[in-house]
């Protein structure tokens, strides 16, 4: 069993919660990720690391409330336990000194960007982050981003915060300044993740996206987070979760992410009726 030792809510749907996982802690690295199920009929939920303490022994996770399990995952408070929790997994990021790097995060994509960008500060990269959101109640992690960046940008479809636009609008304004910029690593939904990668081909600038396809085991047993980059088939658990965004064919990747929506809707609708009868 695994003790929630803080739970925050970070806008009405994003929950972060911090996990007593010491031996997973001493492991974690930057853009690794952890699968966990709350219970002996939950189903298991792969998350990205947001942060990690080797001294406390705990591992952060950020999660949006979207469909069933992580409606019933934010039920959980500050002192229940989480049945299993399985990591770290996946490759780390490749961290080091590159020189100037974009950080981009979507939406709850900025969770996992922040020990990302966080790593390549510490690697002595200037960092250039680019946050996102639809308005101004759904951004977080504002103040952890702008500690670890050298300049921060922070962008909302409506305009209620920072400025209005897309992160892509962002990104294509710091690419037009002519400043050198030796890498771009995007975190967040599967369509800002290709319109970023657009971008950058155009330019001729490396970028790294972090994928989260469907994934069942997170060991490469079972297939589902097959992805394809550069022609050939990937296993975003054991290959990924970072690929080279120029190769990763993002049509693909949406197809498949669509492939149980009717399921997963009614998943949430079995959910709902179960609690408002109280069974």
């Amino acid at each position: 069993m695994y003790r929630i030792i803080e739970r925050q809510d970070l806008t009405p749907t994003i929950k972060l919660m911090k996990v007593d996982a010491p031996g997973i802690a001493r492991k974690a690295q930057a853009g690794q990720f952890i699968i966990l199920r709350l219970h002996e009929r939950a189903e298991r939920i792969p998350l990205t690391i947001a942060d990690y303490d080797r001294d406390g022994g705990t591992i952060t996770i950020v999660f949006q409330v979207v469909g069933k399990s992580t409606e019933e995952l934010a039920t959980l408070k500050q002192g229940e336990d989480i049945l299993n929790f399985a990591g770290p997994l996946g490759e780390p990021s490749e961290i080091k000194n590159y020189g100037t790097v974009v950080c981009v995060g979507g939406g709850v994509g900025v969770a996992p960007i922040y020990p990302i960008a966080r790593s390549l500060h510490q690697a002595g990269n200037r960092i250039i982050s680019i946050v996102g959101a639809r308005s101004a109640g759904l951004l977080f992690y504002e103040s952890e981003m702008k500690a670890v960046s050298d300049e921060l940008q922070v962008m909302t479809d409506d305009g209620t915060s920072g400025r209005k636009g897309l992160v892509t609008d962002a990104l294509g304004d710091v690419l037009r300044s002519g400043q050198q910029i030796d890498l771009v690593f995007a975190v967040g939904p599967v369509v800002m993740m290709r319109a970023v990668a657009e971008l950058t081909r155009t330019c001729g600038i490396r970028t790294i996206v972090s994928l989260n396809p469907i994934m069942v085991d997170g060991t490469g047993m079972c297939g589902c987070c097959r992805v394809t980059v550069g022609g050939v088939s990937k296993f975003a658990c054991v290959h990924g979760p970072d690929f080279d965004a120029h190769q990763v064919d993002f049509q693909e990747l949406l197809t498949r992410q669509r492939t149980y929506c009717k399921e997963e809707q009614a998943s949430s609708e079995h959910y709902h009726r179960c609690a408002c009868s109280g069974r």
